[in-house]
């Protein structure tokens, strides 16, 4: 080959370079974590990918076709993990604490859902008093009481703040794993925990997998009864310059989705009949006007 017709091929080379940028190297891979905690994420069964996190990470994927997207299932310890090392990685239902907004950047709110609760075996009603709302701090305050909760995982600030200050009592048990949600029911059923901390759909949809929903009742927390910071979530990203322009692009989505019926419907349909009006009202209401 003469070298006169060397330049002429690197011409060309770089001229389609630039005339077909959109190839799969030009995108960002923006990975998408879950963690498995149904109805939020659902990983397996008859209702595999349908849950309210699934519905709305398959919704912003489809709004954000400048990216690659990935899904992995990890816990939230090592959420926080990947979060702190700057990586390409998002969560589309985490609650905004000041702890992590040192790592990560976050969304207007993503969902709004029923605020948690603590969820009993209905045979140990007696040891709370036969009472449907009690208070955090004085269950907590009540030593012979074991409590169990998802190790790393926020419960809205207001809870927060109530753990923190029991951080470390023997009586407040803090898992992690996998299969964590279904581990913790199993030992609510032993009699190993008085009770757990999730969110009432948790146990509704954990009851009927395991087929005794008539076995588990929940209680609402006093705290949450103040304000509405346990109620509502947000998406999160890593807290570098990607994970901002991310989060910039999730809000232009979000004000568009939100107010869809969709959009609700996403969390609706995993509540029993009694608590859609409640939730509706407060969709209208607060989750709408919320956007910081």
């Amino acid at each position: 080959m003469s070298k006169a017709v060397l330049p002429t091929i690197v011409f060309c080379m770089s001229l389609c370079f630039f005339v077909f940028p959109q190839t799969s190297f030009s995108q960002d891979t923006l990975v998408w974590m879950e963690a498995v905690l149904p109805p939020f994420f659902i990983q397996s069964g008859p209702n595999k990918e349908h849950g309210y996190g699934d519905a709305i990470t398959d919704l912003l994927q489809q709004h954000l076709p400048e990216y690659n997207h990935e899904e992995i299932n990890t816990n939230i310890t090592r959420h926080f993990y990947m979060f702190k090392q700057g990586e390409n990685v998002c969560s589309v239902g985490l609650y905004k604490t000041p702890e992590r907004q040192e790592f990560m950047y976050f969304s207007m709110p993503s969902f709004i859902t029923l605020p948690p609760v603590i969820i009993i075996n209905k045979d140990n009603w007696k040891k709370f008093g036969q009472k449907k709302i009690v208070s955090l701090a004085g269950v907590l305050a009540k030593e012979s009481m074991m409590i169990g909760l998802a190790k790393d995982r926020s419960y809205g600030n207001t809870l927060d703040d109530v753990l923190k200050a029991h951080e470390g009592q023997a009586n407040l048990v803090a898992f992690t794993g996998q299969e964590l949600s279904r581990n913790l029911f199993k030992m609510l059923l032993l009699g190993r925990l008085d009770g757990l901390i999730g969110l009432p759909e948790e146990a509704l949809f954990m009851a009927e997998q395991m087929g005794i929903r008539d076995q588990f009742i929940t209680l609402t927390l006093q705290e949450n009864l103040h304000n509405f910071d346990g109620w509502m979530s947000c998406v999160a990203c890593a807290k570098t310059p990607w994970g901002k322009k991310v989060i910039e692009r999730v809000n232009k989505v979000l004000l568009d989705e939100r107010p869809s019926k969709l959009y609700q419907a996403a969390y609706e349909r995993w509540l029993d009949p009694n608590s859609i009006a409640e939730y509706r009202q407060a969709y209208r209401k607060i989750f709408l006007e919320a956007k910081n």
